[in-house]
């Protein structure tokens, strides 16, 4: 019976997936199935106890959440709290499937299903979503949250801010609710066997990067040569000298054993850490048609979900930067750390200076804003 099951849910999902107008190469897609048909339900981790007050005379209803982060990675964790949360606030009348570590698919994948409603909700970092939301690629400024902190970070992405009133206006013309952005300044840094101490030593670097426009052109600005390259190949990549480098998150990093191949572990912090010189951050957001159809009650208990979850995972994405870095030095690599006077070199810079003008205009001035907003909340 159970080999049945699988079999009818795997061509429910191929035919579902084909009809995605987003494309890709995921695996399937989901329209609210039960927990039996893949998903699985946080029901046996937590005490809910029974349902009472807003939520006692309030249907039962089942949500479906995916996401493509490994397991253990804070994207995954992240997603599963906020579920487990959910379904205590409501006393388990309000409970959320997760289809975790790309069961579903890429980022790109699941967010294609969402918005075509064959998912409920979607946690992912920022790159692909930029797909979707292009506003969202004021994320690919490089460097624009470097000399901040996670809270007046957080201020300004989850906060009462006309960065996350753009954002949230955003998301609803593309069909989505953004529910909240988790982050706490952990940023991808950069790998390599080439001790990278000034600007000029990433002259000519061969470096792998996402396959993100701005990444590649941002890397190109400050002399690399940026090489989109499959995640699977990477190490195999690095360990024949085929590339020389490649930048990434340091859990990441530890994750894949890269300090086997490279010396060097290099605090770029160009792009913030977002589950994306880049903040590591990761989105949740939900089909808009979906979440307007629930009742305020459970609305409620969503929004409730995501702010404890995003407080509770803020001491966690610090932990887990900080033991992943001492691991890669416990490996064998050295820590390349940088003073302020790098990073102002890097934003000086005529070539960098233009990819900012270039993705400010790509979203209307919402670059700006952003940094205004984050200059105003460190005070």
């Amino acid at each position: 019976m159970k080999k049945a099951i699988a079999l009818i849910l795997t061509l429910a999902m191929s035919l579902s997936l084909a009809a995605c107008s987003g494309g890709g190469s995921g695996s399937g897609a989901a329209s609210n199935p039960p927990a039996a048909s893949g998903g699985s339900s946080t029901s046996g981790t937590v005490s809910s106890g029974s349902a009472s007050g807003a939520y006692a005379d309030l249907e039962p209803v089942e949500l479906s959440l995916a996401d493509a982060a490994a397991v253990g990675a804070a994207g995954e964790t992240f997603d599963r709290l906020f579920a487990e949360k959910v379904e205590e606030i409501t006393g388990g009348k309000l409970t959320v499937y997760l289809y975790q570590n790309g069961e579903l698919g890429s980022d790109m994948d699941i967010l294609s299903q969402m918005q075509d409603g064959h998912l409920d909700l979607v946690g992912s970092q920022i790159a692909a979503v930029v797909n979707f939301v292009p506003e969202m690629a004021i994320f690919d400024l490089p460097m624009v949250f470097a000399q901040y902190d996670g809270e007046t970070i957080d201020q300004v992405l989850n906060g009462d801010s006309q960065t996350h009133a753009a954002m949230s206006a955003a998301y609803e013309t593309a069909g989505l609710e953004l529910l909240g952005i988790q982050q706490y300044a952990t940023y991808r840094l950069t790998t390599a066997n080439r001790d990278l101490k000034t600007l000029a030593d990433f002259k000519g670097l061969q470096i792998r990067t996402m396959e993100n426009g701005n990444h590649m052109a941002f890397w190109t600005a400050i002399g690399a040569a940026p090489t989109p390259l499959a995640w699977a190949e990477v190490f195999i990549a690095l360990q024949n000298g085929t590339i020389d480098a490649h930048e990434n998150a340091a859990d990441t990093v530890l994750g894949a054993n890269i300090q086997e191949v490279q010396k060097y572990l290099a605090c770029t912090n160009h792009i913030l850490y977002l589950n994306q010189i880049i903040l590591y951050a990761n989105q949740l957001s939900m089909n808009k048609e979906k979440y307007d159809s629930l009742d305020p009650a459970y609305q409620a208990a969503i929004v409730q979900a995501v702010e404890e979850a995003i407080e509770e995972m803020k001491p966690e994405m610090k932990n887990i930067d900080e033991t992943s870095k001492q691991a890669l030095v416990d490996g064998g690599m050295t820590l390349i750390e940088y003073d302020d006077s790098f990073y102002q070199e890097i934003l000086a810079l005529d070539t960098v200076q233009a990819l900012y003008d270039k993705i400010d205009a790509d979203v209307n001035g919402l670059g700006t804003t952003l940094q205004e907003e984050l200059a105003a909340a460190q005070g």
